[in-house]
């Protein structure tokens, strides 16, 4: 499989040319071992490597063979991370002042997406699974009633897959969303893995985000915006609006190797991963798939009695999961997992397996009152100094309370911090003497 653009990093490199231009290590020394190998291709926009924000090769091919994997128009290579696609695409599909039709489980970087681009959130909320104690999927018929009640609304943000592995039906959402004259963007950071396990996790929505380097083999902040329906000069143009004006051209790379190492290998190694996962989910208390819950084949989400005491102990094993809450521990597994590697795992599990199963029921987010608008309470006079979160009832939220996973608010800016948001941070475990900054009034 061709990848365009780190055969013309090579090809750079491999000419010795003299480097009066950034980065200062010149290609020739980086201070660690680690990093020398990539110093011959970290470079700058030159003639010979193209420019991310231009048209142009070898970012043209590079970018449109990622499209047509994912079966969009184009792609937006970025360095930034699902963050710079999901500030990026919201950009272009609103205006400021207008309302967005929002997953109250966004990202926090949508939730400061609203303030800088100066948006109006009508929450769309989430069925609460209570035997899973995790949120469920978004349904169409949900959107269908919010955009009823909502005409003026022109933009939907949700987010699928989530942390926990779980699958909207982004096709029947999006049929509802054109239907009612709108666009479907779709923060898909956890699920850039999808399309090689022969799922059609995006189908139809207008801007998707996925963060390469999550679950393929990519380097940290390496992520794709795919889109439909807007012009490419628009999107490259509004993508520099949020990205650095120097883009690492290794995390570039490593998105063209990644795209190639998938079609050629991956793929295969990815399907080797799912079975693995589904064994692990019959031999351990387990979210699984059932009906009308579709999952991400590859996300092992186990139940336990006591989430941290749980992720500790595996840490004393040496093993170190992605996140846990009060009731569960999440592992992300990718083609990268080897049969040893699953082994391993499994071994731990089995020697922790009474501390496993269903832990005390948690009760579903609450919704906080808004007082001031996003943009208004981000940029808001501040009292002098934070307080502790447990000091702070009453008052209106300056910064964004979110426990992990991942990074979703509790209380967005804005918002009235109220007893009921105290009682359910703590009730999940969180700190309460977190110092949180509120607004001056």
């Amino acid at each position: 499989m061709p990848t365009p653009l780190y055969n013309a990093l090579r090809s750079y490199a491999g000419c010795e040319p003299l480097r009066f231009h950034m980065p200062g290590h010149k290609g020739k020394f980086l201070p660690a071992p680690e990093l020398a190998g990539l110093a011959a291709i970290d470079v700058t926009e030159l003639p010979p490597t193209g420019n991310l924000y231009e048209a142009g090769e070898p970012f043209y091919s590079a970018q449109r063979l990622w499209a047509d994997l994912f079966g969009f128009e184009n792609c937006q290579f970025l360095t930034g991370g699902s963050t710079m696609g999901i500030h990026t695409g919201l950009a272009l599909c609103t205006r400021p002042g207008e309302k967005v039709l929002m997953d109250r489980s966004c990202h926090r970087a949508a939730f400061n997406a609203l303030a800088l681009l100066d948006l109006e959130p009508v929450w769309l909320e989430r069925p609460w699974l209570r035997e899973e104690n995790l949120i469920g999927p978004i349904s169409p018929e949900c959107v269908e009633k919010m955009l009823c009640r909502n005409p003026d609304i022109k933009t939907v943000c949700i987010t699928s897959p989530t942390y926990a592995g779980v699958l909207s039906n982004i096709g029947a959402i999006s049929r509802v969303v054109h239907a009612h004259g709108g666009k479907l963007f779709v923060d898909g950071a956890h699920g850039a893995h999808l399309p090689f396990l022969g799922l059609a996790p995006f189908w139809e929505a207008d801007v998707v985000t996925v963060s390469a380097h999550k679950t393929l083999p990519a380097m940290g902040q390496a992520a794709l915006l795919f889109f439909d329906g807007f012009a490419l000069d628009r999107v490259r143009q509004m993508a520099s609006v949020f990205g650095t004006s120097s883009p690492s051209y290794p995390i570039l790379a490593s998105v063209d190797l990644a795209r190639q190492w998938m079609e050629e290998v991956g793929a295969w190694e990815y399907q080797r991963a799912a079975l693995r996962v589904a064994e692990l989910r019959k031999k351990f208390p387990s979210l699984r798939p059932q009906p009308g819950l579709s999952l991400d084949p590859c996300r092992f989400v186990l139940k336990v009695k006591d989430g941290p005491a749980f992720a500790a102990a595996l840490e004393e094993r040496g093993i170190y999961p992605e996140m846990e809450d009060g009731g569960h521990v999440v592992f992300i597994c990718t083609a990268q997992d080897s049969d040893e590697d699953f082994l391993c795992l499994e071994r731990a599990l089995e020697e922790l397996r009474h501390l496993t199963g269903d832990c005390s029921p948690i009760p579903a987010p609450p919704i906080p009152e808004r007082v001031l608008s996003p943009r208004q309470a981000l940029f808001a006079p501040v009292r002098e100094w934070p307080r502790p979160l447990k000091d702070c009832q009453g008052e209106i939220a300056a910064c964004q309370i979110a426990p992990y996973p991942p990074g979703v608010p509790v209380v967005a800016p804005g918002e009235r911090i109220s007893k009921k948001e105290l009682a359910y941070l703590q009730k999940i475990g969180y700190n309460m003497l977190s110092e949180v900054w509120t607004v001056l009034l």
